[in-house]
């Protein structure tokens, strides 16, 4: 298992953007790098990809959820 973990203070989100699909759902295959949420502050946004590679096994924070530095975004069962 590995965590994602957020760079920065924020909210999360899921989604690209208001009515698109989210980026990855729980069950889904990632590959290192791909992004799998982003964290907006101050309307700057900064996307969050994942270390490993892996399956999504959870999320910890909710779509439009606050984070704050260092807090687990999702969770990854490495291949």
């Amino acid at each position: 298992m590995a965590d994602i973990i957020s760079p920065l203070p924020g909210v999360f989100y899921r989604k690209p953007a208001p009515g698109k699909d989210d980026f990855v759902e729980v069950g889904d295959s990632v590959e290192v790098g791909q992004t799998i949420g982003i964290v907006e502050i101050m309307k700057q946004f900064t996307e969050v990809k994942a270390d490993t590679a892996g399956t999504i096994a959870s999320f910890s924070v909710e779509n439009e959820g606050m984070v704050n530095p260092g807090d687990v975004i999702a969770t990854i069962d490495e291949d």
